[in-house]
């Protein structure tokens, strides 16, 4: 603690976008006030950096940004926390080095102690702890299990580099950069590999997480590894160890020591390569693409399945050496010249030996500058709206916007038939290759592919014809069940009879003060970032369609061969992930049984959605797609890189219209500190508005999940607090118009006493004023009195609309009793069952012969929550079930009434 503001001073702890922070959170320390320093002398540059205007203060009121760290405690007192270019991130983890610093030094051995990050290797960062010591220095391992005792794992230093004395520079700082680099691994016995396995998935375990070195305790996840890198792991070993190991080990056995014991020995046909097909003839679809087809035969002009791409290219842009790169790539990948026919009544795919990839050049320099950007923009709408044509291709289309001399917009567009999201990954990395040699006059070095996709769907389908796909296929089958309802999520349109594909975009972030947290979490819980989104957003499904059984059908890349992994095309697998939400449970207990499902779809991924459709057969409509109407995608930050193409400035063009196959997407980017996250949704079913509220929702809930992770989910508050303002107070409770007033029947007295000789009720000829019909039930409800009538018992009044019921309502509720209204031409049974549920102790048929009792007023005293009547159901959906209706209840109703209808003396 530093203590608080002195006088003359103001202190203030600001965020990146110079807000107050909340107590408890880091910002930087500020200081304004009227002692401040007018800034640094003769450094204008310097000074306006540091010294800034003062939100807070008064008009032209400045102050400094200090560059440290501090955090408010609870009474006032400020926790100065460090630098902030000494607090990094590591694997998306915020990392105070002081912290770690301080908890070396807290070893009795330790004399000094630095802790750096180093980037010895481009994207490799990693904490390495300097330290010198009392004598001889301590073993790295037994520093490692001192930090790791008192730190979480990701803040435990890669590497221990014991020094006689630190470096010092002439000014007596000290040099950080005559500190030696550190060999990672080397300093610890238990790092290296004890044996031939273990070294072999070390090599493995590098080359997929792009690092030289590895320990064979250095947790996979830790050092950045992910689901997809984790299908590529499997993959590679498949191909080099000739060993089977499903994705789950990774998430059971995250180490190297650890996953070396769960390697299983595969069988030869697993091991097998996918064998070249001859290119003799025409070759058969693969499961993806058939569906595809047959779709595309339904609905030749929707654009649903368009992959379109848009990008702004400012700079020196070379158009020859661009479109050069693009008739390399397609030169390079079959599926880019690969169009669709029918043979026989059976699709295959016809690939042309060359490709002509035409890009269109559209100047729109000519346009003024006001207009040119919408202009641009609506010809990037109508290219992602242009249907495609498989059977004359090309399946690829590209259009060249120029804007000016140095700015320019690329249109791409693919057909999802010939390729998918990590295919546009690979188009991004060749193009860029290609385009830096193109602009030297080379081809670009880019490793031969050993097999194209016409020879995976020729391999896919023959290994479907096996036994191995019956058990994916009975896994499944268990998995989804028999019924496969539709989720219906609150629209604003009905469901149309056919889906269009018109679908829009909503963006909306996950900032850092959620990202990091929810890291966390999963690493405290086993568990990935893609499972703990996705079961929130499960929870927001339920939440919002109120059903119980929630099917998202989630993308898995479905490249578990390393022959597959360079290869543009449509290798995408759909799973659909099945949740029984229950309100009841943790979250914790939810992410569990999210992570079982995960696991095991992952385990059972080689069976094609197609295949899964047609063997389950859910029922099939226009307007909905089968077995799952959401989607959820996790995408990594790698794989929605864009191209870097020597001498750009590459950006992305932003466009909120889309096309959807789905009714609502969930897509989220995960960078380095904030989650890009987006909803596509169908036109059709949502306004705007509507899916901003879901965007805030899932926001909320994920907050509400990581800030009280025991709660059960069905309490996690999702509402905004203005709308949940609004929903529980301003649009569901009405302004009390009236105060608390006297029972029904006082109030008849009261009139009775007023007008006694006005006429209260009229049947047939007959006509009753206030004093006689107030004198009637005055003498019925002594005689209940007598009969012991009191409060709440129930009287049963089974009589036939006639002055006679009017007469024994008034005397029950004078007497006060509650009367049960029985209906004569009910049958005998129903009455018998109401009276005797009701607990009816008196039953009146006919007004009794109550000459000998008194006229006046009982004057019984009555509470307003008293029961004044009980009224049955009518018993449609089981047995009848009686309301009871209060004194203050019936009465408030009455005066309701009066008003509203404006009943007078006059009325009848």
């Amino acid at each position: 603690p530093i203590g608080a503001a002195l006088p003359g001073r103001a202190i203030y702890l600001l965020d990146a976008d110079m807000n107050p922070v909340p107590v408890g959170a880091a910002g930087e320390l500020c200081i304004g006030g009227e002692l401040l320093a007018r800034g640094y002398h003769g450094r204008p540059d310097l000074s306006g950096e540091r010294f800034v205007p003062d939100p807070f203060g008064a008009p032209g009121a400045r102050m400094y940004r200090t560059g440290d760290l501090a955090r408010w405690k609870p009474d006032g007192v400020i926790d100065y926390l460090g630098r902030i270019d000494h607090q990094v991130k590591i694997r998306g983890f915020r990392i105070e080095l002081p912290e770690i610093e301080a908890c070396l030094l807290g070893h009795p051995a330790v004399r000094e102690a630095l802790i750096l990050v180093r980037e010895d290797r481009p994207g490799d960062k990693r904490l390495v702890a300097y330290l010198t010591a009392h004598g001889d220095a301590p073993a790295s391992d037994t520093l490692r299990r001192h930090i790791a005792a008192q730190l979480p794992d990701y803040m435990v230093p890669s590497a221990f580099v014991p020094l006689a004395t630190m470096p010092m520079n002439p000014n007596g700082k000290l040099d950080r950069k005559a500190l030696p680099a550190p060999v990672y691994g080397a300093d610890s016995e238990q790092a290296a590999p004890r044996n031939a396995s273990e070294a072999a998935l070390v090599r493995i375990w590098c080359e997929v997480l792009g690092v030289e070195q590895a320990g064979i305790h250095d947790n996979f996840f830790m050092l950045g590894g992910h689901s997809l890198l984790a299908t590529r792991l499997v993959s590679r070993i498949r191909a080099e160890l000739r060993c089977e190991l499903p994705v789950r080990a990774l998430f059971e056995a995250p180490t190297i020591a650890q996953l070396a014991e769960r390697v299983l020995p595969a069988s030869a046909a697993d091991l097998a390569p996918i064998p070249a097909v001859p290119r003799d003839g025409a070759l058969p679809l693969s499961f993806a693409q058939q569906r595809l087809w047959f779709l595309h035969q339904l609905e030749p002009h929707s654009a649903a399945y368009n992959m379109p791409a848009a990008i702004r290219l400012d700079g020196d842009l070379d158009v020859a050496a661009l479109k050069q790169s693009f008739e390399a790539i397609v030169a390079r990948h079959e599926t880019l010249r690969t169009t669709f026919r029918e043979e026989g009544g059976e699709a295959v795919q016809v690939i042309a030996a060359r490709g002509d990839i035409p890009m269109a050049l559209v100047d729109l320099s000519g346009v003024p500058a006001a207009q040119r950007e919408t202009e641009a923009m609506r010809l990037a709408q109508d290219e992602a709206a242009t249907p495609f044509d498989l059977l004359a291709g090309p399946l690829l289309r590209l259009t060249l916007l120029k804007l000016d001399p140095a700015r320019h917009i690329l249109l791409a567009s693919m057909h999802h038939i010939v390729s998918d999201g990590w295919s546009m990954s690979i188009l991004t990395r060749e193009l860029s290759a290609c385009y830096a040699a193109a602009l030297q006059g080379a081809t670009a070095a880019l490793l031969p592919l050993s097999v194209q996709y016409g020879d995976f769907a020729s391999w896919q389908r023959m290994q479907l014809a096996g036994d191995g796909m019956a058990a994916q296929l009975d896994y499944w089958r268990t998995q989804l069940g028999s019924e496969h309802p539709v989720l219906e999520l609150p629209a604003d349109r009905a469901r149309p009879s056919v889906q269009s594909g018109r679908g829009a975009r909503h963006r909306f972030t996950l900032d850092a003060g959620l990202v990091e947290p929810l890291r966390a979490l999963c690493h405290e819980q086993g568990a990935s970032t893609f499972m703990a989104l996705l079961a929130v957003f499960q929870i927001l499904l339920a939440r919002l369609s109120g059903q119980s059984d929630i099917r998202v059908g989630t993308p898995i890349a479905n490249r578990q061969r390393v022959e597959l992994e360079g290869l543009i095309g449509f290798f995408v697998n759909t799973q659909v992930l099945r949740a029984a939400y229950d309100g009841k449970l943790t979250f914790a207990h939810m992410l569990g049984r999210v992570k079982e499902a995960a696991l095991g779809a992952q385990t059972h991924q080689d069976l094609p959605f197609e295949q899964l459709v047609e063997a389950v057969q859910p029922e099939r409509s226009l307007s909905h797609a089968p077995l799952f109407q959401v989607m959820f995608n996790l995408i990594q930050s790698d794989a929605a890189a864009l191209p870097d193409l020597a001498g750009l400035e590459v950006r992305p063009l932003i466009r909120n219209d889309s096309v959807t196959q789905f009714d609502l997407t969930l897509d989220i980017v995960a960078r380095d500190s904030v989650f890009d996250a987006s909803f596509t949704y169908s036109t059709d079913l949502f306004d705007a508005a509507t899916i901003a509220r879901f965007a805030d929702y899932y926001r909320n809930l994920l907050a509400a999940v990581l800030a009280s992770r025991q709660t059960r989910i069905g309490q996690l508050p999702m509402l905004g607090a203005a709308e949940f303002q609004r929903v529980t107070r301003e649009w569901s409770v009405e302004a009390e118009r009236h105060a608390a007033t006297a029972p029904v029947h006082q109030l008849f007295e009261a009139q009775a006493a007023a007008t006694p000789d006005a006429i209260a009720l009229v049947f047939d000829e007959t006509a009753f004023s206030y004093a006689e019909l107030n004198a009637r039930a005055n003498r019925v409800a002594h005689h209940l009195i007598g009969a012991g009538a009191g409060a709440d018992a129930r009287v049963g009044i089974r009589m036939q609309r006639a002055p006679a019921m009017v007469i024994a309502i008034l005397a029950t509720l004078k007497a006060g009793a509650a009367y049960v209204p029985l209906d004569p031409n009910y049958p005998q049974e129903r009455l018998a069952y109401m009276a005797d549920d009701a607990g009816v102790a008196l039953l009146l048929e006919t007004l009794p012969d109550c000459g000998g009792q008194p006229s006046h007023n009982p004057g019984v005293t009555v509470h307003r929550q008293q029961l004044a009547y009980v009224m049955y159901t009518s018993g449609s959906t089981g047995k009848p079930k009686g309301v009871g209706i209060t004194h203050d209840a019936l009465a408030r109703h009455t005066r309701v009434a009066r008003d509203f209808f404006r009943l007078d003396a006059g009325e009848r």
